[in-house]
């Protein structure tokens, strides 16, 4: 059997079916463009391990950064790891490809400057649909996670706010259109208390805007994730602020809440990440400051 055979069986009966539709469509495209073109043709015995660490730094070649050159080797591996639980493939030799290291990219947030900019536009202006970045600076949503919120996840007597889903763009009938899912993870599902002010906020846009979610837009649906990305930057070039694109406001909520002394478990649960480690890798930069601080308090006793 030729490798794309075994490929192709493999995306549809195994991936397809434990994993999102989204995630899937990310497997196929990797392995259309880079999997098929250059392993396709090959007899799966005949797939060794000089044939694959080939395939890997050839791909390091093409510019490819290490983080998308690991996706695409991991995507390899499981499917010939899968051909040999099932006696497909007799071995595979995937465990011994050599991988470029991958690094963690530094997390950038908006300055208390910039952020304070952000928030005065948003609350001068008053627009409804312009709320949803506030709410974000403010609770560290993904914009999957915050374009997906209707007002049944909003508990205003309580002040909580339920994370239960999450949404993308799919291109279909020659045009992006908004697709609901879960959320990232399991750990993704979470309940995050709100701050009064923003439950004030949020009050407000209730009472101005009409429709089952939080964040308008012009369709029944609410916003669609391209179209408020676009908004934001928009509000970036106006406002004469760096471009970043909209996950910097939740890297932003993340490094305000370790700076003003937040503990890592609790921002974890916040954030939906599996475990703290996680958090802890990821604002690593945010915590020394903090840490810092905290020691220069404890040196003051010495005076």
């Amino acid at each position: 059997m030729q490798y794309k055979e075994w490929l192709n069986e493999w995306l549809e009966l195994y991936v397809k079916a434990s994993t999102k539709e989204r995630t899937y469509q990310k497997y196929r495209m990797q392995a259309e463009r880079y999997l098929f073109p250059a392993l396709g043709e090959f007899e799966l015995e005949k797939l060794t391990a000089g044939e694959l660490q080939k395939f890997s730094v050839s791909l390091q070649h093409r510019g490819l950064a290490p983080n998308s050159v690991n996706f695409i080797v991991a995507i390899l591996k499981a499917s010939l790891k899968k051909g040999v639980a099932l006696g497909i493939v007799d071995r595979q030799f995937a465990d011994a490809i050599v991988r470029p290291k991958q690094r963690t990219g530094q997390v950038t947030c908006f300055t208390k400057a910039e952020q304070k900019k952000i928030e005065n536009y948003i609350l001068e202006k008053q627009k409804p649909f312009l709320y949803g970045i506030l709410l974000c600076l403010y609770t560290g949503l993904r914009i999957g996670e915050l374009l997906a919120l209707t007002w049944d996840d909003v508990d205003l007597k309580k002040g909580t706010l339920s994370v239960t889903k999450s949404c993308h763009d799919s291109w279909g009938q020659n045009k992006y259109v908004k697709v609901f899912d879960t959320t990232k993870t399991a750990s993704s599902e979470r309940i995050i208390p709100l701050p009064k002010q923003i439950v004030s906020i949020l009050k407000l846009v209730k009472r101005q805007t009409c429709g089952r979610f939080v964040v308008v837009g012009k369709s029944e649906y609410g916003a669609q994730i391209r179209s408020y990305q676009r908004t934001f930057g928009h509000l970036l070039k106006i406002l004469n602020i760096e471009h970043r694109g909209f996950h910097t406001l939740r890297h932003t909520f993340a490094t305000r809440a370790i700076e003003v002394g937040m503990d890592v478990k609790t921002l974890s649960e916040i954030l939906g990440h599996r475990n703290p480690s996680v958090t802890l890798r990821r604002y690593a930069h945010s915590l020394i400051e903090h840490k810092t601080e905290m020691m220069n308090k404890v040196g003051h006793l010495l005076v």
